[in-house]
């Protein structure tokens, strides 16, 4: 070979190589991931570990585009668009409304929800899915159980103030966030109805759509002398749980929660499934999706598992001793 047929052949392969390294960049999926608060690692771990069992590392053979609307609903259309525009291979989306919004973007790529709301519905109501077992289309994910949590929350708080004070002498509080911005006539519908039906069991319900809006609800709690305090499920108090357990710890108010890491950050207590665990599950679900399967052949999962959680030291903090009967109840015990 003379020199100059070896610079054309060096050349040309020197040509071919960042060819050949963009075709392997393209033929790595890309997954969009919308959400509606701001990054949670905890969450986003729990993703990863499941998308690791399927076989899919981020960075190695799948690349996750992210897009975060902090709490400002409003631009979570064109957050959708953008991933659409993107050509992911699927939508991962955390919470009903972003799930709402993707499904909106698009009725071809496939999209998956964790949500706490119910994501049954017909489209005149905002549903996601037709039903759990069958959910059609392009969407299908992950809920918790819809069943109410409330009546069975309240009961634990009851048993552990035990003999101390009456039931009916007992005030207890009831924080929820009243922000429906984005959802579904259904999805509205429930909700009211979990805020009404907390106000008939006696609760005090103190509302709240921001971070400010929780230090006035726990202020409000305080001077109305409250004896206890409930926290619903929703992403923005999951968000704020630090700030949550500092208000509890410095009002000295015992607080039920609905997720277990509120009761890990500190809090008294909690009864509820796991946001980890649905998360651990979304993160399969979208290896499959990346395999080959198709969301309208992967069932709703219902995360039915419930766990107990009590925290001792902050109860100790609190002046409160544990009934044995709870005790023994528990899932885990942190002391």
């Amino acid at each position: 070979m003379n020199r100059r047929d070896f610079i054309m052949l060096f050349g040309g392969a020197a040509g071919a190589w960042p060819l050949a390294a963009r075709a392997q960049r393209l033929a790595i999926p890309v997954i969009g991931y919308l959400g509606s608060q701001s990054p949670d690692p905890d969450l986003l771990a729990k993703f990863r570990e499941g998308l690791n069992e399927i076989g899919y590392f981020e960075g190695r053979n799948v690349e996750i585009e992210y897009r975060w609307a902090f709490n400002q609903y409003q631009r979570l259309p064109t957050l959708a668009d953008e991933l659409v525009q993107h050509r992911v291979a699927l939508i991962v989306t955390g919470g009903w409304i972003s799930a709402k919004a993707a499904k909106e973007a698009t009725p071809t790529i496939p999209i998956l929800f964790v949500s706490g709301l119910d994501p049954v519905g017909s489209p005149e109501e905002g549903g996601l899915v037709a039903s759990l077992n069958r959910p059609g289309g392009n969407v299908t994910g992950v809920t918790h159980d819809p069943g109410q949590l409330t009546q069975k929350r309240l009961e634990l708080l009851w048993e552990l103030f035990g003999d101390t004070k009456s039931r009916e002498h007992l005030k207890i509080g009831y924080l929820a966030n009243n922000d429906t911005t984005g959802l579904g006539p259904a999805q509205k519908g429930r909700t009211q109805d979990e805020h009404r039906m907390a106000a008939a069991l006696g609760l005090v319900v103190l509302y709240a759509r921001n971070e400010s809006d929780i230090e006035a609800a726990f202020a409000s709690a305080a001077r109305d002398r409250l004896d206890a305090l409930l926290v619903t499920s929703d992403p923005l108090f999951f968000r704020q749980r630090a700030l949550i357990v500092a208000l509890a710890a410095r009002y000295a108010l015992p607080t039920n929660y609905r997720n277990r890491e509120f009761t890990d950050a500190g809090g008294l207590m909690s009864y509820g499934p796991s946001l980890p665990e649905s998360w651990r599950q979304i993160g399969r679900y979208a290896g499959r999706v990346l395999k080959g399967a198709r969301p309208e052949d992967l069932p709703v999962l219902l995360q039915r598992r419930l766990e107990l959680v009590i925290n001792l030291k902050t109860a100790k903090t609190l002046g409160l001793t544990v009934p044995v009967s709870l005790l023994v109840s528990a899932d885990q015990i942190i002391k």
